[in-house]
C-alpha cells in the first residue's frame, strides 16, 4: 500500500478505537444506575408491608373470623334440628306444601283465594317421596298461616331454619290492625287442610321487598319431630279501592266492556265503544261475531293489531250458558232458520227440518247464516229459545213426527212443513200407492159426480159446505178403504190415528180452485177403483 492508504487505515483503526472506548465507558455508567432502581423498588416495597400490615391483619383476621362463626352457627342449627341423634339422619323428613297457587291480584279486605275461586289448601307431606302423609300425630296437626317478606328465599335448596323463618315474618304497622285478619289457624285431616277466611288488612308497599309470600308453619302436633314450613311465591297486595279498576278473568256478559283487557275506564276506547252503544262484554261479543270489521273501526288505529289480539282473546274466554236460539225467517215455511248462541255466534243451520252444526257448512252457507242471524237480532220477537242444543234437537225432530201423523208418511214428497195439508195431490197419490182405496159403491160415486157436475157449487163454497162433504162427515170414513189397510203401513201408531189423517183428509179446508183440481184427481182415482172391482165381479161370476 502507498502511503496515502495506509494513513486512512491507521485513521479508521483510531476511530474505531475510540468509539469501543466510548461504549465501554457507557455501558459502565449504566449498569449502577439499573441495579440503584432494583434496590430502590425493593426498599418502596418493605416499607409499603411495614405500613399496612398492621392494618390488613386484624380486618382480615375479622372477616375470617365471622365466616367461621357463621358457619358454626348453622352446623349447631342442624344439629339442633336433628336432636343431636344420628338415628335421626335415617328418618323421613317432613315439610309443609301448599297444594294451590293463589288467585291475583289481591287486595286488602278481600278474601285470599285459589285459582278458580277454591280455597287454599296445606298439607304435610314426605319431602324424600312427595307423598301426602295421612296417619300418624303428624296427619292432624294444627297449622298457622303467617305474612312473610317477598324476598324471603331461605339457602339453596329453601333449606332455611327455624329462626330464619321467624325473623322474616311479617308484623303489623305500628297503629294498625293485625296484618291479617280472619281465622289464621287450620287443623290437617289426613293430612290436608283448608285455609279458612283471611284478608290483608295493609297493603305491601311500606315493606322492603314491596311484596308479600304466606307461610305455614306446624304450632303443635308434630310429636317433637321438626316439620318444615311452606312458603307461596311473592306477591303484590293493593289497597281494595284497586279492585275498582281490576279486570275479572274470565269476564261475565254482564260486566262493563272495560273490565276487558287494554281497555281502560273512561278512557279513549271506552269512549268509543259507548258512542256505539257497547256498553257490556255481551255487547262486545255480539259485534265481534256479528260485524267484526266494525268493532276493530270503532276502536280505531290507536288500538294496535296485538292490543286488539288480547282483548278479543280476553273477551272470548267468558263462560257463556247454553242456550240456543232458533229464527226462521217469514217465507220459509219454518223448513229452514239459523240457530246461533247468546251473543250471535252462529251455531248451526236449519234446512229442510235438518239441523247441521257449524262445522258442516260450506262457506256460503256461513255467510247466509250470519246474515239470519243480523235479521233475528232486529225481530227478535220471532226468535224461539231452547235450553240447549239436544232440546233443539228434540224439538225438531218431535214437530217432524208431528208432522208425519198428519201427513200419513215422513217420506212424502213435497209436504208444506208449516201447514200439513192431507188433501194435496202428492199425499193422495202415497196413500194409494200404499195399498188405498177399494169397494166405494156406486152410490159414493154417484155422490163424487152429482157433485162435479155443478162446478159453481164448489167455485162459490169450500169443500166442506158442499153436500158432498155432508155425505161423508155422517159417515165412516174407513168403511171405503181396504179392510187390511193398517196404520203402520202408513206411517202412524193407532186406528185413532188413521181415522184422524182420513177426517182431516176429508174436512181439509182449502181454496175452491185447488179444491176443484183435488177433487178432480180423487174422483178419477175412485172411479177407476169401482171399474176394477166390478171387473173382478163380473170375473168371479164367469169362473162359478
Amino acid at each position: 500500500l502507498n502511503s496515502d492508504e495506509r494513513e486512512r487505515e491507521r485513521e479508521r483503526k483510531g476511530q474505531y478505537r475510540i468509539m469501543k472506548e466510548i461504549q465501554g465507558e457507557e455501558a459502565s455508567q449504566t449498569q449502577p444506575n439499573s441495579d440503584n432502581g432494583v434496590v430502590q423498588e425493593v426498599m418502596k416495597l418493605q416499607s409499603v408491608q411495614h405500613l399496612l400490615e398492621p392494618v390488613l391483619e386484624p380486618l382480615i383476621r375479622r372477616v375470617v373470623k365471622e365466616e367461621v362463626e357463621v358457619a358454626f352457627r348453622k352446623h349447631l342449627n342442624n344439629m339442633k334440628r336433628n336432636g343431636g341423634k344420628d338415628v335421626n339422619s335415617t328418618s323421613r323428613s317432613l315439610q309443609l306444601q301448599f297444594l294451590n297457587n293463589l288467585s291475583l291480584p289481591v287486595f286488602t279486605g278481600t278474601r285470599i283465594e285459589a285459582e278458580e275461586c277454591s280455597a287454599i289448601k296445606v298439607a304435610i307431606v314426605d319431602s324424600l317421596t312427595g307423598q301426602i302423609v295421612s296417619s300418624g300425630p303428624e296427619s292432624s296437626a294444627k297449622v298457622e298461616v303467617v305474612v312473610l317478606e317477598g324476598d324471603f328465599d331461605g339457602d339453596e335448596g329453601d333449606n332455611w331454619t327455624l329462626e330464619e323463618f321467624k325473623n322474616n315474618i311479617v308484623r303489623e304497622r305500628e297503629g294498625k290492625k293485625p296484618l291479617l285478619a280472619g281465622d289464621a289457624f287450620l287443623t290437617l285431616t289426613r293430612g290436608i287442610g283448608l285455609v279458612g277466611e283471611i284478608s290483608f288488612s295493609d297493603n305491601s308497599s311500606w315493606t322492603r321487598s314491596r311484596r308479600f309470600r304466606l307461610g305455614a308453619r306446624v304450632v303443635d302436633g308434630s310429636d317433637g319431630t321438626r316439620v318444615r314450613e311452606a312458603k307461596t311465591e311473592s306477591f303484590i297486595v293493593r289497597d281494595h279501592r284497586g279492585e275498582l279498576y281490576k279486570k275479572h278473568h274470565p269476564p261475565s256478559l254482564s260486566d262493563e266492556v272495560w273490565r276487558l283487557e287494554k281497555i281502560g275506564k273512561d278512557g279513549a276506547f271506552h269512549k268509543r265503544l259507548s258512542r256505539e252503544n257497547i256498553n257490556c262484554v255481551k255487547d262486545f261479543l255480539t259485534m265481534l261475531f256479528i260485524d267484526p270489521p266494525r268493532l276493530r273501526h270503532i276502536l280505531g288505529t290507536g288500538m294496535s293489531a296485538k292490543m286488539w289480539e288480547v282483548t278479543v282473546e280476553h273477551a272470548r274466554t267468558c263462560v257463556l250458558d247454553k242456550k240456543m236460539h232458533l229464527y226462521c225467517p217469514p217465507g220459509s215455511q219454518q223448513k229452514s232458520g239459523v240457530v246461533f248462541n247468546i251473543v250471535g255466534q252462529v251455531m248451526g243451520l236449519l234446512s229442510e227440518c235438518q239441523y247441521n252444526t257449524i262445522d258442516k257448512l260450506s262457506e256460503t252457507e256461513k255467510i247466509e247464516a250470519q246474515n239470519l242471524v243480523i235479521s233475528a237480532l232486529q225481530h227478535w220477537e220471532e226468535v224461539v229459545s231452547f235450553d240447549d242444543e239436544a232440546s233443539l234437537t228434540s224439538s225438531v225432530k218431535r214437530e217432524i213426527s208431528n208432522g208425519t201423523k198428519y201427513l200419513a208418511s215422513q217420506e212424502i214428497r213435497g209436504f208444506d212443513y208449516a201447514q200439513p195439508s192431507a188433501s194435496s195431490p202428492d199425499i193422495i197419490s202415497t196413500i194409494y200407492s200404499v195399498g188405498g182405496l177399494s169397494g166405494l159403491d156406486d152410490y159414493a160415486l154417484h155422490g163424487y159426480e152429482q157433485a162435479l157436475s155443478y162446478p159453481g157449487q164448489v167455485t162459490n163454497s169450500l169443500i166442506c159446505d158442499t153436500d158432498i162433504t155432508q155425505t161423508f162427515c155422517d159417515e165412516d170414513h174407513l168403511r171405503y178403504f181396504d179392510s187390511d189397510l193398517q196404520p203402520q203401513s202408513l206411517g202412524l201408531e193407532s186406528q185413532a190415528d188413521l181415522q184422524t189423517a182420513v177426517d182431516g183428509f176429508l174436512l181439509q179446508r182449502t181454496v175452491a180452485v185447488q179444491a176443484q183440481r183435488r177433487w178432480t184427481k180423487i174422483f178419477s182415482v175412485l172411479k177407476w177403483f169401482s171399474i176394477k172391482r166390478r171387473v173382478k165381479e163380473k170375473f168371479r161370476g164367469l169362473q162359478i
